[in-house]
């Protein structure tokens, strides 16, 4: 059954836009057309560890992170993006894997944080690229993390701003309906220390969550499972009472073994959690940030870049110190 489900997302993935599945929130169930998580054969962990082989810390990092399946990042840097969303979920299909994608490339991203700016040039260039992103998995299994941080850095920005943002997401949301039948999108709610349940549950509807096939908490940060599934279903007891519906949800465990310090920018002493499962809590407790990456110029990452892969912090995360 499953082959025969794989032999149909692969002529789905062929099949133009135009011709392409109806707009749903009811993708199929990408777990089922696959068997187990994939591992990113070229994460940053893993070309550290076949760079570094006689380092006396590749043995630990290997098996402990390199090996653990984890979401790979697209945004400017990954070329043309079709091409590269593609090449990834065609390489984890091929080997009956499920792959997990992260779209990371808003216009006006990381707005107020700053560590992580950039993305799109334009709202319109932006709705051209997760077009692409979305067109790039056509009808392979696949789960794809939309835009963290986009619902969560409203501090410091005018309604307008908001609005655009909040139109962006939904538009997202639409291309992945209509060219990725196969794929569970997950819209970030940000961390339960950012917005309280009411207020994330109301940004996510109007982002367009009753699209989405669920929503994801804690990317990039420390905050222990137990808080992230309590918030979970705080935001989903706020969502049925005001908007008449409910969610699943996941939760980035990659770097919550130790708790939070209450410093989400590369902290000292946190350790990785729970590996990349079905259930935990959760409908998925996924790596989304790839344990010993910097977050940016800051903390024990100090003189670093976000995303720059630092394998003391790695090699620390491990044990917890």
């Amino acid at each position: 059954m499953r082959r025969r489900l794989r032999a149909l997302a692969a002529t789905l993935s062929a099949v133009p836009l135009a011709l392409a599945a109806a707009p749903s929130a009811h993708a199929a169930d990408p777990t089922t057309m696959t068997n187990g998580f994939y591992v990113d054969p070229d994460s940053s962990a893993k070309r550290w560890v076949a760079a570094n082989a006689g380092d006396g810390r590749a043995a630990a990092i290997n098996a402990s992170i390199a090996n653990t399946p984890m979401a790979r990042w697209f945004g400017s840097w990954s070329g043309t993006i079709g091409t590269a969303t593609g090449a990834y979920t065609g390489a984890a299909d091929r080997v009956d894997k499920l792959p997990v994608l992260v779209s990371y490339n808003i216009y006006n991203r990381d707005y107020c944080g700053g560590h992580s700016a950039g993305g799109a040039a334009s709202p319109s260039a932006y709705a051209d690229w997760v077009a692409q992103f979305a067109g790039g998995i056509g009808g392979r299994p696949a789960v794809v993390i939309l835009e963290p941080d986009s619902l969560g850095d409203y501090g410091c920005m005018t309604q307008s701003q908001i609005d655009e943002r909040e139109a962006m997401l939904t538009g997202a949301l639409t291309q992945f309906s209509r060219q990725a039948p196969n794929t569970w999108v997950y819209m970030d709610a940000g961390n339960p220390r950012w917005a309280d349940a009411a207020t994330m549950a109301r940004r996510l509807h109007e982002a367009g969550l009753r699209q989405a096939h669920g929503f994801s908490l804690n990317i990039s940060n420390y905050i222990p499972t137990a808080e992230n599934t309590a918030y979970g279903n705080s935001v989903n007891r706020e969502l049925s009472s005001r908007y008449g519906y409910t969610k699943p949800f996941v939760v980035d465990t990659s770097r919550n073994g130790n708790g939070s310090n209450g410093q989400w920018c590369n902290p000292s002493g946190r350790r990785i959690g729970s590996p990349t499962q079905l259930g935990g809590g959760a409908e998925m407790l996924l790596w989304i940030k790839v344990p010993g990456e910097s977050d940016g110029n800051c903390g024990v990452g100090a003189g670093t870049s976000a995303g720059q892969f630092l394998p003391e912090v790695a090699y620390k995360m491990i044990y917890g110190y």
